[in-house]
């Protein structure tokens, strides 16, 4: 016989978990594993099923104290690992639907899983609503600093006329003719029954016979869902702010999904962002860059001086602590990257000439900049390529 599985250890909670932490840790789970997002991966898909099985059980405080207690379709008689009555045998009798149940109990707690019939009440299994996706456009200032945006979202709403049960008012989803409400259908293989999801009501346990006018029985309708966003200040582009429980409702009673929302940010005629930081390329005349200066530069409130060191390379970068953007994890801020680019004029005037070769004149002492570049060449082939 196969070991029970460990639904607190498949869910990765502690066994004195609150009912909330199972739900929250399914929902992750869930997310993480539907088949939705990982399609053709057999193992997620097997995943899927484990955290939707432990979830069953877990989730339910019945069927909870059963699983803890080892009885129930969790044990037999109290978890002594065989049948009751006797030293290896059984008594038919102890259960209420005879061996038949028995073998159900084993392979795949119909009775259970689907939400099936307990105690003579048909219980729909909850399922829990979608995730949405949607894209906001801010400007840089409103990624810096933060802001409230509008937001109109397309998604699915509980349906107000059947109050989300996808069944005419005044009715109610029936029990399944076909599996009696377990929600899966046990096919005999000798001694063994092997289950598979009911083709009736598609392992819901129930059926819908007048379908509700409005949603025609899916339970919801289509909305349209206007909300006011907080983005915060330091957002970059592709950030997502998660918004709990704004996304599709659940079916059943099922936690809703989340809402994700994407940042699209316009980008700066200044200020280029790279990472936690902002660089801004400064321009710096010849004569700046080789005597020397102090300039202005902008920063995200007001402009600020720096002092341009003597013989400053094209490149070279100096920096501002802390003038940059707010960071997510509010840590402080990054800082302004300043990289000095030489302003080269594309013609000189007469004056700007005559300046030239006089300078050039007064550095002819400095010798040939470009002497390292011949070091050990062998002399004789200047000119030759061949």
């Amino acid at each position: 016989m196969a070991a029970r599985p460990d639904h607190y250890k498949t869910l990765g909670v502690a066994k004195n978990a609150t009912q909330d932490e199972i739900k929250k840790a399914y929902r992750k789970l869930a997310r993480q594993y539907h088949p939705d997002r990982n399609a053709g991966n057999k193992d997620a898909e097997e995943r899927f099923k484990q955290v939707s099985q432990a979830h069953d059980v877990l989730g339910d405080a019945d069927k909870r104290k059963d699983y803890d207690r080892g009885t129930g379709p969790f044990g037999m008689g109290g978890g002594g690992g065989g049948f009751a009555g006797g030293a290896g045998g059984f008594d038919p009798g102890s259960f209420p639907g005879g061996f038949g149940d028995i073998l159900s109990n084993l392979f795949g707690n119909a009775g259970e899983t689907a939400g099936g019939v307990r105690g003579g009440r048909t219980r729909q299994r909850q399922q829990p609503g979608r995730d949405l996706e949607t894209e906001v456009s801010i400007s840089f200032e409103q990624a810096v600093n933060g802001a409230q945006v509008p937001l109109a979202v397309p998604t699915a709403t509980t349906c107000t006329t059947c109050r989300g049960t996808g069944a005419k008012p005044g009715t109610a989803p029936k029990v399944c003719p076909q599996c009696q409400g377990r929600g899966v259908e046990a096919e005999g293989q000798g001694l063994f029954s092997i289950s598979q999801p009911c083709s009736r009501c598609g392992g819901s346990g129930t059926v819908i016979e007048e379908p509700c006018p409005t949603c025609q029985g899916s339970g919801a309708t289509k909305a349209i869902k206007r909300y006011r966003v907080t983005i915060p200040g330091g957002v970059r582009d592709g950030s997502r702010v998660r918004l709990a429980g704004k996304g599709e409702p659940g079916r059943n009673g099922g936690p809703p999904g989340d809402l994700y929302v994407v940042t699209r940010v316009a980008e700066s005629p200044v200020f280029k962002r790279k990472g936690d930081h902002l660089e801004v390329e400064v321009p710096l005349t010849v004569a700046e860059a080789m005597a020397g200066a102090t300039i202005e530069v902008p920063t995200l409130t007001a402009a600020k001086k720096l002092k341009v060191p003597a013989g400053t390379r094209p490149g070279t970068v100096q920096r501002i602590r802390g003038e940059g953007p707010p960071r997510l994890n509010g840590k402080g801020r990054g800082d302004i990257h300043y990289r000095w680019v030489i302003d080269m004029p594309e013609k000189l005037s007469k004056d700007q000439k005559a300046a030239v070769e006089e300078m050039s004149r007064a550095f002819d002492n400095g010798g040939d900049p470009r002497a390292g570049l011949f070091t050990g060449r062998t002399s004789g082939n200047d000119g030759d390529s061949s």
